[in-house]
């Protein structure tokens, strides 16, 4: 008996056409390699549950119909956004938690028994996963390894890693929608700046997480938000001091070296320090509480008489953008306090608004920046 007479003409038509989708590619991932993955995947782990951000972008009905893991990270590290997908979404409660490869507690069965058709991972855990070899344990079940990057180098390879993805995701077309509009908002700042003969560069610093621990100072050096600070016309203090991109500078480093303004990182980071001082930032948070403890910090010792403080440009913002395909956001609104005489027409708030509206299957709440500037003149 022919296949043709068991399965029927109708039925060999769509058995044909499922074995038609899916085909071998090969992509270069952002750490070189080249991996062959069946694509358009259907099933995917993700490195990390913040990498919704970019599934957000190109699965626009729903970010987590191909996800069937991902590390637990999203609820914790940014729960309000997880709150607003999940209020829309709450199949999410649903897909299968993992540990990290940077503490040794992934679990390759569990990998297994989820049958995913590509693992996705963030670049900066590389030396965690070759160190473990899981890269060639899970070759060898199958489940071939990418990498993409929106955190160690944004700006060489946030473009690239949505190329990637959209290529996994058969995607392609609202990849390049997306990485035309991250171009075209950043260089709203960067033709800006560079076309500038005699600019006055600001020192800024960024404190990364402020408030997060008793401890002082973490920030960045020339990678992450120390480059959207040099994008936005700024030269960030932390490069001096911190050779890789991220690390920590002392209180005293910070009153010598007498910061023009001040930037921290914050986010809702109860789940790691209930009640701490870090600054509540992100879609939907109460930016009067988040102004409050954006001036407590202030009174620490590392920004006593400091000119930032005394002038009143300390400002916050919300942690995230440093670790998404968002960043091009923070890079105006850094450029719009640095410099607000070279942009006064751009609104990174309009900015964000038009890429909820354009690419996300959410919608806009305030809450990703404040300023005590802003603050004292209300």
């Amino acid at each position: 008996m022919t296949l043709h007479s068991i399965l029927g003409a109708s039925a060999l038509s769509l058995f044909a056409a499922s074995i038609a989708l899916a085909d071998p590619i090969t992509v270069t991932d952002i750490a070189g390699r080249d991996v062959t993955v069946d694509a358009p995947v259907e099933r995917v782990i993700l490195g990390e549950g913040r990498q919704i951000f970019f599934a957000a972008v190109l699965d626009r009905e729903n970010p987590f119909e191909r996800v069937v893991g991902w590390r637990d990270d999203f609820r914790q590290a940014s729960p309000e956004s997880y709150e607003i997908y999940a209020e829309k979404f709450p199949q999410l409660s649903d897909i299968a938690t993992f540990g990290g490869f940077k503490d040794g507690s992934f679990d390759i069965e569990q990998a297994v028994s989820l049958n995913p058709d590509v693992l996705i991972m963030n670049l900066e855990a590389k030396a965690a996963t070759d160190e473990a070899g899981y890269e060639e344990k899970l070759a060898k079940v199958g489940i071939p390894i990418v990498y993409v990057d929106f955190r160690e180098k944004p700006f060489e390879h946030t473009s690239q890693s949505m190329h990637i993805i959209g290529q996994l995701f058969g995607e392609e077309s609202k990849a390049e929608e997306f990485n035309t509009f991250y171009q075209e908002q950043l260089a709203r700042v960067t033709d800006v700046i560079n076309a500038q003969d005699d600019l006055k560069r600001p020192l800024v610093f960024v404190e990364r997480a402020g408030g997060y621990s008793e401890d002082c100072c973490m920030s960045f050096g020339n990678g992450n938000f120390g480059r959207f600070v040099e994008l936005a016309g700024g030269t960030n203090m932390g490069s001096e001091f911190i050779p890789g991109t991220f690390g920590t500078v002392n209180a005293e480093q910070v009153i010598a070296s007498d910061p023009d303004q001040i930037v921290v990182t914050g986010g809702n980071w109860d789940a790691y320090v209930p009640g701490g001082a870090w600054v509540g930032m992100g879609p939907g948070s109460d930016l009067a509480e988040a102004t409050r403890k954006l001036a407590a910090l202030t009174e620490r010792p590392a920004f006593t008489g400091v000119t930032a403080v005394q002038n009143n440009q300390v400002h916050g913002i919300w942690h995230q953008f440093y670790n998404s395909p968002y960043s091009f956001i923070a890079v105006q609104r850094l450029a719009g306090w640095l410099h607000p005489d070279l942009f006064p027409d751009l609104d990174p708030e309009a900015t964000l608004k038009e890429l909820h509206r354009r690419f996300l299957p959410v919608d806009y709440k305030p809450g990703y920046w404040v300023s005590l500037g802003d603050a004292a003149t209300n």
